[in-house]
């Protein structure tokens, strides 16, 4: 059967790879034509994803894993920030990426007089990786931004180039909130991601130099549904705009579970079991989410006010700007004197677990989340409500929407930022207790939504029209 080829490439982030692959899975599954080539960047000290990604190779159809060969990484005068170091590392890899398309492209070709396969119908490029768009170009292949957050903050995205021109003074300093199109609400600037409040940052640089090149795409697939975010979906429906595709959910629901941390994931699934249903607070950062001792104390504080049972992800902070938060050696020397004796009828503090597989569970209640959007979606398909403690990226605008916007959670914090601020274990208190014992306005608008979700992924669901325009517009032919 002759095969139509797409090309992915995304940020060397496990928050950012899964979703790409997992999109790259779905159109595949869509279409037994297609066939997907996800190059990857590799980075070192990232366990995690290494761990993913021969779990994929051993599991996936239809998808090629191709390493790209490592690259000098840029030199600590050419970035000031995570964000100047990852996107030069991304660009530093552009002929690397050019070879192994043209190699790709050479065997279509020599295929194609055989068999009358297709050569390489697109290239799919993450939100940071737009220095890719030149490679596509080049090669004259159709490139398609995937977004893996939401469609509030793609619109953002677009926008900021004209929040720029306006606003020559750092957003903080305007002393009133934005006006963004895909925002029903005015938007508070301490929402906005870090990286934006400081416009003399080398971060900042590259957020513009990104957005501005998203309309260069010939579209934008992002992974969300139109029931959930119909109005940001809406702002977007411009000339201005590439063409939006709102596929998702795009969800790992299935994350693997290291070798080294089965035993402690069993024991997890074990105390779970044992506890009612719905009755479980799950405190989780992310991969890259962790907190500082005076804020993992007053988290402490807040546990045994609120006396709900609780399962909470402890991880301890990273030892450079480029490494990744490790688990505790000893969870003992971060937490208060006798925590884990007077709370153990209560709760379980362990170190990273699939997060996806601990949401299904049915004694989970609720969910104190970073705001990731892969996590926000994770909850929602399984009807699990949140409370916000956003930390970094676009983390407090996705908190944002979730509580001002949609009436989906229930705010901690909305501008939390690590390092300048510190909740008080009474206000983790109050909103375990709201969300847990009198948060039923927003438990019943989050089944619902979960419901929604479900039937956009069905045949003739919006999510599954989507994919199926995307598909057709790839491939014509098909």
């Amino acid at each position: 059967m002759a095969k139509s080829h797409i090309v992915f490439i995304s940020t060397p982030g496990i928050g950012n790879l899964v979703p790409l692959v997992e999109f790259a899975q779905l159109l595949v599954n869509h279409d037994r034509r297609l066939h997907a080539t996800i190059l990857i960047i590799t980075m070192s000290q990232r366990p995690i994803v290494n761990a993913y990604i021969q779990s994929r190779v051993a599991t996936s159809t239809s998808i090629t894993f191709l390493p790209l060969p490592p690259v000098d990484p840029p030199s600590p005068d050419q970035y000031r920030s995570t964000m100047g170091y990852i996107s030069l590392l991304i660009q530093n890899h552009k002929r690397h990426v050019k070879n192994a398309i043209t190699k790709l492209m050479s065997s279509d070709s020599a295929e194609s007089k055989s068999s009358n396969s297709d050569q390489v119908v697109g290239f799919f490029v993450d939100m940071f990786c737009t220095s890719m768009i030149d490679v596509a170009n080049e090669l004259g292949i159709p490139c398609y931004l995937y977004f893996a957050s939401p469609a509030t903050f793609l619109s953002f995205m677009l926008h900021l180039p004209f929040l720029d021109a306006q606003n020559p003074a750092e957003f903080v300093d305007l002393g009133t909130e934005l006006s963004i199109p895909g925002f029903v609400n005015s938007v508070p600037p301490l929402v906005l991601p870090t990286a934006v409040l400081n416009k003399k940052g080398d971060a900042y640089s590259w957020y513009l130099s990104h957005a501005r090149r998203y309309t260069e795409t010939k579209g934008i697939v992002v992974n969300t549904f139109r029931e959930l975010e119909s109005h940001a979906l809406d702002s977007l429906d411009t000339s201005q705009v590439p063409q939006v595709y709102p596929i998702g959910l795009v969800l790992d629901l299935y994350e693997p579970t290291q070798k080294r941390d089965l035993n402690q994931y069993e024991s997890v699934i074990r105390w779970l079991d044992d506890q009612p249903s719905s009755s479980v607070m799950l405190l989780c950062f992310g991969s890259m989410g962790s907190l500082s001792g005076p804020q993992v104390r007053e988290i402490a504080y807040g546990l045994e006010r609120a006396g709900v049972r609780f399962l909470w992800v402890l991880r301890e902070p990273p030892k450079s700007q480029l490494d990744l938060p490790s688990d505790h050696a000893n969870v003992e020397d971060v937490l208060p004197n006798g925590f884990l004796e007077r709370t153990r009828e209560l709760g379980m503090v362990c170190g990273w677990i699939p997060q996806a597989k601990i949401l299904a569970h049915q004694s989970i209640g609720g969910f104190i989340s970073h705001c990731g959007w892969n996590s926000i979606l994770e909850s929602l398909w399984y009807g699990v409500p949140i409370a916000t403690w956003p930390i970094y990226a676009e983390q407090q605008m996705n908190a944002f929407e979730m509580v001002k916007e949609l009436g989906l959670a229930i705010e901690v914090r909305l501008d939390y930022r690590e390092g300048s601020d510190l909740v008080m274990g009474e206000e983790v208190d109050r909103s375990i207790k709201r969300l847990m014992n009198g948060g039923d306005v927003v438990r019943g608008r989050v089944k619902e939504m979960r419901e929604k979700s479900r039937i956009a992924l069905m045949e003739n669901g919006s999510s599954h029209q989507a994919l199926g325009v995307l598909i057709r517009n790839l491939v014509p032919k098909i």
